[in-house]
């Protein structure tokens, strides 16, 4: 496989030394879908002091980088702001660092922590005339910044092309082409918020036209040579003039409190210079905002017609990635996937190890070491029925599906799906993957994750009803419970992986990971030697740590069948089976052996009833009951060796107390009110 090499910068920004992003925009221009897009599981809430404005916090990782990302409340404009976004304008301006003037406001500091050290200003290119006044007001603030030219496919639609580049070198910041609700162009917005820091590129000045700078230059003089005003202020010359220009009330009373000696003074300048316009200070600088704002639009924008031609990489992100049809498309995907797993895997199956089951029917020892010979065949068999039809296809499967950038467009889709279990879309490949085989799928998501999120996937992947299960559920439910039953089964599954995560989310994984802003790369076609490769990479380590334990555990269970134990093991598991579950008792060695090797599971049931015709010996609930059991019973114990490799003993066994608990809790409540109903008709 080919190496990949990164430069990693000098200064990284984590921990205590981690950024704080504000996103700053007017109302619908995206920016709170910007925020969901790349947020955490979890999501502080708050509101502005002194407003009835809420705001959002999460962690955020880019890159090695690390930063608190805040989504504040939409804002209209910085000039004689609305009494509301005052609060958001002094966030921007001081954090919670009061500056002297503003120590003695009664609500305190707008929000419980500091500054920004980047604003990304979140701009409408469908409406860029508009937005790009808040634009030229945000670069009066002396702060690093960004702009995300978002929603870049509505303005194309309207026949607006605008040059990013241009835009960019006229304003002096990074300007970034985005589709928030797609997350196109996301990982290189943040990445530009973070080199904006590192680099502490702040807009290129913006001065008003020839006469009004001529208007307030002794006004603008008096204000720079006045270091006492700027101390207590702590703002930006440019702002500061702007501010007391356009007659500020919060600026000005603050100055009337803290430098009455001087205010008159400079309200003399300000009059002055207003005496020399045709109309207020107020009136002119919002006009000379507006003006600079159109100008500044027609330099950097082309109308003509709306873009034609689209071709079939348009078409894709729409099913792909659009907020509605992508969940068709990523249902699309999971039809195939179920395709792969009941049709082509079961093919395979057929294929492989079904022949050698049957081809060793005729092989019966009576002897320990003829009885130990057979089951060492047996795991063996057992192996190439999980690699063969359902390992390697499905993982060949994904890995082609990545490579073409589909799976990165579903996780996309899915994230904020995934963010009520506690988790990131980027886990949608490994659940998927455990449709097929629970084993790859752990290994999977470890590869994607780490710390609490690699822990709580690869416990909730445990819950997915692997191929093996999922056969035991078609062949039992399909024959005597019906299509009804079987979507029950498999409804109920979705159902308690869902409060599953939930509740581990709250409780045991409490400490939310940060945001993960997903790259949407471009579409490719798959490179087939490559996928077979990473396929190996992939699932070669399984073979090693599951071959064992399958043969271990296929001559554990027969040596204890071979001496007769299986009367007392179905006599101690009673409780289990026929008091709590209501179960046949001689079920209690397929229950208790199924951890072995699931797909053996139905064999083992019709060897204990010594039939197929498991409806004579029992109804319709215990046949539900038992399928609930064993959808959320422990897998099998080659997931448990996995999990012991990749989240430790102590997970991988908390992992096998939780299947047990919500196996025997979910089958017993399920129970009883159907055996009401059962009495009832």
């Amino acid at each position: 496989m080919a190496e990949s090499t990164f430069v990693v910068p000098n200064e990284l920004f984590r921990g205590e030394r981690s950024l704080r992003i504000a996103l700053v925009g007017m109302p619908s221009s995206g920016k709170s879908t910007l925020f969901e897009a790349v947020s955490s599981t979890s999501i502080f809430r708050g509101e502005m002091a002194g407003s009835q404005r809420g705001y959002g916090e999460c962690r955020l990782q880019i890159g090695l980088d690390e930063a608190r990302l805040i989504d504040l409340p939409s804002i209209q404009s910085l000039s004689l702001p609305h009494q509301y976004d005052r609060a958001t304008l002094k966030y921007l301006l001081w954090g919670d660092e009061l500056p002297l003037v503003a120590r003695h406001d009664p609500e305190g500091p707008p929000a419980p922590f500091s500054p920004p050290d980047v604003i990304i200003h979140i701009v409408d290119a469908s409406l860029l005339a508009q937005h790009l006044e808040l634009s030229l007001e945000l670069s009066q603030m002396g702060c690093p910044m960004v702009i995300a030219l978002n929603r870049m496919d509505e303005a194309r639609d309207r026949g607006m092309h605008i040059s990013s580049t241009a835009l960019s070198n006229k304003l002096g910041v990074a300007v970034v082409p985005t589709v928030a609700t797609m997350g196109q162009g996301l990982p290189e917005l943040f990445n530009a918020a973070v080199e904006a820091v590192r680099q502490q590129r702040c807009p290129l000045p913006q001065p008003s036209t020839a006469h009004i700078c001529d208007c307030l230059k002794p006004l603008s003089q008096a204000l720079f040579n006045d270091a006492e005003i700027y101390g207590a202020f702590k703002v930006a010359h440019p702002f500061l003039l702007n501010q007391l220009a356009i007659g500020d009330e919060y600026f000005i009373d603050e100055m009337r409190q803290h430098f009455p000696d001087k205010l008159p003074h400079l309200l003399k300048l300000r009059v002055e210079a207003e005496e020399r316009l045709p109309r207020s200070l107020a009136d002119e600088l919002h006009a000379d905002h507006h003006h600079q704002a159109a100008t500044l639009f027609e330099s950097v924008t082309r109308l003509g017609a709306p873009t034609d031609g689209k071709g079939w990489r348009y078409w894709l992100d729409e099913l792909f990635l659009h907020p509605q049809w992508g969940l068709l498309g990523s249902l699309a995907v999971f039809a195939m996937v179920l395709f792969v797993v009941f049709e082509v895997s079961g093919w395979l199956d057929s294929m492989t190890a079904a022949k050698l089951i049957a081809s060793l029917e005729g092989w019966q020892p009576v002897s320990t070491m003829g009885v130990v010979a057979r089951a060492v065949v047996d795991g063996l068999i057992g192996l190439i029925g999980i690699v063969i039809p359902y390992m390697l296809p499905l993982v060949l499967l994904l890995e082609a599906l990545e490579q073409s950038g589909i799976m990165h467009r579903i996780a996309f889709v899915v994230d904020r799906g995934f963010h009520r279990i506690g988790l990131h879309g980027g886990v949608a490949v490994p659940f998927l993957l455990g449709l097929g085989c629970n084993v790859p799928a752990i290994t999977s998501a470890a590869r994607a994750t780490n710390g609490r999120d690699r822990a709580l996937a690869s416990l909730l992947i445990t819950f997915v009803p692997c191929s093996a299960r999922s056969a035991i559920i078609l062949a039992l439910a399909g024959k005597y419970l019906g299509g009804f039953g079987v979507f029950a089964i498999f409804a109920l599954n979705i159902v308690v992986i869902a409060a599953m995560g939930h509740l581990l989310s709250r409780n045991r994984y409490s400490d939310s990971g940060p945001g993960q802003v997903q790259a949407i790369p471009a579409y490719a076609i798959p490179n087939f030697k490559l996928a077979l490769a990473n396929t190996w990479d992939k699932t070669s380590d399984i073979l090693i740590i599951v071959t064992p334990l399958l043969v271990g555990g296929s001559v554990i269970m027969a040596l204890l069948g071979h001496v007769g134990a299986d009367a007392v093991i179905n006599t101690l598991l009673t409780p289990v089976t026929s008091w709590w579950l209501g179960l046949p008792l001689v079920l209690g060695v397929p229950i208790l052996f199924g951890v072995l090797r699931k797909e053996l599971s139905l064999l083992m049931i019709y060897q204990a009833l010594g039939t197929m015709a498991i409806g004579e010996h029992m109804d319709w609930v215990q046949i539900t009951t038992f399928l609930i059991f064993l959808t959320f019973y422990v897998p099998c114990v080659s997931t448990f060796a996995v999990m012991m490799k990749t989240i430790g003993r102590k997970e991988a066994l908390f992992s096998v107390g939780l299947s047990v608990t919500a196996a025997l809790l979910v089958s017993g409540l399920v129970r009883w009110p159907l055996e009401l109903i059962q009495q009832m008709f």
